[in-house]
């Protein structure tokens, strides 16, 4: 079965006006289309913002009995739903089932004219759910029938953000492998990386898994419960079970992107200027003047193809729970263990003297 890539995700949230405000204030996203009762969307208000390719869907409950409602009782503002583009989603969704996919919302179809949007829905991890999108046809419409479009200006400005580049899921301790093996038994995954991060006394281990396609990305975190606690243990904790923790959004040009986006008001984990003075050490074929990085905050590592740069910008929710990440790839296809550490000591920096 060809997962095609990230086709949106859906963010169940306590306001979606306020949501989409804030993304497109801070990020510099769009409204792309909206939708509720009116539009038959029942018992919700949902806003489609977009940027690149990035489409996220922002959705608000009206009452107590949406799965919206519940969710974001148990855990905040975050991602519910993570959508891939398939050829076939009644198909799929069969052949998840058969490999032992929690079945969710069986296939249904959306029309307008000869725009048509099939979706199904099964089981990811914790609350989260994949939505598999079939869409035939002119591509104009999100869900046709059910979502009116907006008008988008395109006089905005270049895009600051590309591509959804992964995701960042934290799951419990000891329930690491068996997550692994669900996304390689029902989706097809390859296990491409895997780390074992040790920070002081805290510690956690690390696997990513991707799609056949390559398109699809998920960072797994399980934290040591031999060590100390940390943050993992608090995200858990925070958001009430396994779930994302963090997206990760491609720039073409972090450095252009995260001065940008400090301008818009999104505040980033810092980074000490020892980090920087060793840096030369580590990597002598920078291709980002060093300055340049420590002006804006940026990390860097190398895989075996090339350079990855990376930054997180502080959780902008109550619980400190979901937060974004900027990442350039400049050949790299995998991750620096010199950053996920040193990335995990920038978030933990952040999070000194929030109540554990």
């Amino acid at each position: 079965m060809n997962l095609q890539g990230i086709d949106h995700i859906e963010l169940y949230v306590g306001d979606a006006r306020q949501a989409a405000f804030y993304y497109c204030t801070a990020f510099g996203f769009q409204v792309h289309a909206q939708g509720g009762p009116e539009t038959g969307l029942k018992g919700q208000r949902s806003l489609l913002v977009g940027q690149g390719d990035i489409r996220m869907v922002l959705t608000s409950a009206l009452g107590p009995d949406h799965p919206a409602a519940e969710f974001v009782s148990k855990h905040g503002d975050g991602v519910a739903v993570i959508a891939i583009e398939v050829d076939d989603a009644t198909s799929a969704y069969e052949r998840f089932v058969e490999r032992g996919a929690t079945p969710v919302s069986s296939p249904a179809r959306y029309a307008l004219g000869d725009a048509s949007v099939t979706t199904a829905e099964v089981g990811g991890f914790g609350d989260v759910v994949h939505r598999l999108v079939q869409r035939d046809g002119p591509r104009a419409e999100f869900l046709p029938g059910v979502f009116t479009m907006s008008e988008v200006d395109p006089a905005v400005e270049g895009r600051l953000l590309g591509t959804i580049d992964h995701f960042a899921v934290c799951v419990p301790s000891n329930t690491l492998e068996a997550t692994v093996k669900y996304y390689h038994d029902v989706f097809g995954f390859e296990e491409i990386f895997e780390e074992y991060i040790q920070v002081g006394e805290q510690a956690m281990f690390s696997k990513v898994v991707q799609s056949t396609s390559k398109l699809v990305t998920l960072t797994m975190l399980e934290p040591d419960p031999t060590r100390q606690a940390g943050q993992i243990d608090d995200f858990l904790r925070w958001h009430g079970g396994a779930g994302v923790q963090h997206v990760a959004f491609t720039a073409d040009d972090i450095v252009g992107t995260v001065r940008a986006l400090g301008e818009r008001g999104v505040h980033f984990a810092k980074t000490p200027a020892t980090y920087y003075a060793a840096l030369h050490q580590r990597m002598s074929d920078l291709v980002v003047p060093v300055s340049d990085l420590q002006d804006v905050g940026v990390l860097v590592d190398r895989d075996h193809w090339g350079h990855l740069l990376q930054i997180f910008t502080e959780s902008m929710h109550v619980r400190r729970t979901l937060f974004l990440e900027v990442i350039e790839r400049r050949g790299a296809l995998t991750f620096g263990s010199g950053n996920i550490k040193a990335l995990y000591e920038a978030k933990n920096r952040e999070l000194t003297g929030v109540a554990r």
